[in-house]
């Protein structure tokens, strides 16, 4: 699998440093999983944020503080395990996603569907599948928030050029683009996504109230 696009690397230092809302935490690190470049670049700032740390000055703790800590961990109520989660067949689940639970498939556009995924609540971005049936067009829209998809499997191309398996797009209210799907076979992407989508152009004005992801 070759990549081609990337993220941003203040994006990929802030992966690093523990500062993304979940659903944003999750497509950066299903791509950084299966990308060795990212992967080396998020080490490198981890080291650098370790060799930080060695040079602060430690701070003195209770005498019993560990005691404390493990009794905390030992007085937790116990979790239930969830029951295994199954999927289509037709889709290729990461591991990454293996401990979310992923909601049914809706049709949102023709050609279009997406599985919402569960997260924990906190942040402001939602997270979801989204599959694109061979061929399709979006109409040219740009974002009132930001986007950032990974494609899983299949193809989509737009303005900013072709992206396959691995690769991974951004966008934001700064940018319009018409993603094409290729004819190969069916597009699945991981996606977090923040506002919505802003169709332009008249047709796109008519029926934007209707694609919602």
């Amino acid at each position: 699998m070759t990549i081609s696009h990337h993220p941003p690397e203040d994006l990929l230092a802030d992966f690093a440093a523990g500062r993304l809302e979940e659903a944003h935490h999750l497509v950066v690190g299903v791509h950084v999983a299966g990308c060795a470049r990212c992967a080396r670049f998020v080490q490198a700032i981890e080291q650098l944020a370790g060799a930080a740390l060695e040079d602060v000055e430690p701070v003195p703790t209770a005498p019993d503080a560990f005691d404390r800590v493990m009794s905390r961990i030992h007085d937790a109520p116990a979790h239930t395990a969830a029951a295994p989660l199954t999927f289509d067949t037709d889709d290729d689940i990461p591991p990454a996603l293996r401990k979310y639970r992923i909601g049914k498939r809706r049709r949102v556009a023709p050609g279009l569907s997406l599985r919402p995924i569960e997260l924990s609540g906190s942040g402001t971005a939602r997270a979801f599948l989204l599959r694109s049936a061979p061929g399709s067009r979006m109409l040219e829209h740009t974002h009132t928030g930001t986007e950032l998809t990974l494609v899983l499997e299949g193809s989509f191309s737009h303005e900013g050029g072709r992206f396959g398996p691995g690769d991974f797009d951004y966008g934001d209210d700064e940018i319009d683009h018409r993603p094409i799907v290729g004819t190969e076979g069916p597009c699945l992407c991981l996606v977090a996504m923040t506002g919505d989508l802003r169709m332009n152009g008249l047709l796109g004005r008519l029926i934007g109230p209707f694609v919602r992801l």
